[in-house]
């Protein structure tokens, strides 16, 4: 009987109370279980204390997740950030030199909102920091005063685009997405095939042309209630397959 895959689920750091802490949200550790149907494994944001060899001859997926900090924008060559954003720089020292890593030895990788917008600096591109305020852009972010399932509720379509990953997996030309977020691509990196797109023109997912692996990036959040949205699902579906074959090599 094969095992069950090993994903790694990135962490983000927090106060709470006097102590620093490191946490990730149940809806991902949650998808990983039932969605890709695998073993999650939560890392610390450590930064260079996490030994990426290691790490990585140990693993068989990773899952960049959201979060509510922004990455720097030095690592983008960007202008600061305004007066009381939030970013976590442990969590940016721990992801930003994994991702390609992680790809280039061919494990499959899934970026989600901060994950995603992770990979595309990673490779090389730039962030919009407000995309609200960016001429011709929706507003993307979610409604603050509603409950969580409003805010995770359908906002906008996305077209897919033909000849992709995400078309490869069956999804129709356009579906409905979730939107929780102030960021996104600005200049798409080199290296990297645009999967979906906002009404508006904004970059919603993409793939990296040539990995040796599954190597996906989706600014929304298909991880909230997974098992719900046959879209959703079929992305954790394809992800945990390719972490099953992954695993299997490494028998």
């Amino acid at each position: 009987m094969l095992r069950l895959p090993i994903i790694v689920v990135t962490a983000c750091t927090k106060q709470v109370g006097l102590h620093p802490n490191h946490i990730v949200g149940d809806k991902y550790v949650r998808a990983v279980a039932v969605g890709a149907e695998a073993l999650p494994l939560v890392i610390p944001a450590l930064g260079e204390l996490i030994d990426h060899d290691t790490l990585l001859a140990s693993v068989d997926g990773l899952l960049f997740t959201g979060s509510p900090s922004n990455v720097e924008p030095h690592h983008y060559s960007g202008p600061a950030s305004m007066p009381g954003t939030h970013h976590d720089i442990f969590r940016d020292a721990t992801t930003l030199p994994l991702i390609r890593k992680a790809i280039d030895a061919g494990i499959p990788v899934l970026g989600i909102c901060r994950g995603f917008q992770e990979m595309n600096v990673a490779f090389g591109g730039s962030l919009h920091q407000r995309v609200q305020e960016v001429a011709g852009m929706m507003d993307h972010r979610e409604p603050a005063d509603q409950p969580v399932e409003v805010q995770y509720a359908p906002r906008h379509t996305v077209r897919v685009q033909a000849g992709g990953v995400l078309a490869g997996l069956g999804l129709p030309d356009e579906i409905q997405v979730n939107s929780i977020h102030g960021q996104g691509v600005q200049r798409l990196a080199p290296g990297l095939r645009v999967e979906a797109l906002a009404p508006d023109g904004l970059i919603e997912a993409f793939s990296v042309e040539g990995a040796p692996s599954f190597a996906l990036g989706v600014q929304w959040h298909p991880e909230w209630q997974v098992r719900s949205n046959p879209n959703y699902l079929a992305i954790f579906q394809a992800f945990g397959e390719a972490c099953r074959k992954r695993a299997g090599q490494r028998e």
